[in-house]
């Protein structure tokens, strides 16, 4: 069920350059390397749609990406830049952040909000103020735990259930996917999920 027709439309640095409001929106958003564009690319099964590296903070700019589904009207995907380690002044840094919470919180098309954590490390402080910040915003979210081909099966359970224990710590109810962009887990239920949040109710 791999989002096939799938077209790059912009780069956008800010708000007021993200394209007229239109489509449903869903927006990828994590730590730098965490596995957005990987992420994109499988679900569009695209190898090359969206630039991936191995050094963090290569995504600065918020990347949208047109996909044509079958009888679902045109969606966006958009790549966040990452937060957290990135090579880059601290300036550049604080500026991100203040272009992607005005992105998140002023987008009316914006849908879905996908969080992305690394199955190998437990969710960082980031990842915790992240999941706070959403939710007391009363931002529809979801988290893909990825990467879970580096881990065994009984590691990749424990990586799920942890993220699920912070969840409810925090008393936040909201999907948590275990996906790997490389042997293509969880794939068909992450596209389930957008196309629940981008169809017209």
């Amino acid at each position: 069920m791999a989002f096939a027709n799938a077209t790059f439309i912009t780069s956008a640095p800010a708000l007021s350059d993200c394209p007229v409001e239109g489509p449903p929106e869903v927006c990828f958003a994590g730590r730098s390397n965490v596995g957005k564009s990987s992420l994109i690319n499988a679900i569009t099964n695209r190898r090359k749609l969206a630039r991936t590296s191995n050094t963090p903070g290569k995504t600065q700019q918020m990347n949208y990406y047109e996909i044509r589904h079958g009888a679902t009207e045109p969606f966006y995907l958009i790549d966040l830049p990452g937060f957290g380690f990135a090579k880059v002044p601290a300036a550049v840094r604080k500026q991100w952040g203040r272009d992607i919470r005005e992105y998140l919180q002023k987008r009316d098309t914006l849908r879905l909000i996908i969080h992305l954590v690394d199955s190998r490390y437990p969710p960082t402080a980031l990842d915790e103020e992240f999941f706070y910040w959403m939710a007391t915003n009363d931002r529809p979210f979801a988290v893909c735990v990825t990467k879970m081909d580096k881990l065994s099966a009984n590691q990749s359970a424990k990586a799920t259930r942890q993220v699920e224990s912070v969840l409810a710590e925090m008393n936040i109810d909201v999907p948590v996917l275990a996906v790997s962009s490389d042997h293509k887990v969880g794939l068909a239920d992450l596209q389930s999920l957008i196309l629940e949040f981008v169809s017209d109710l």
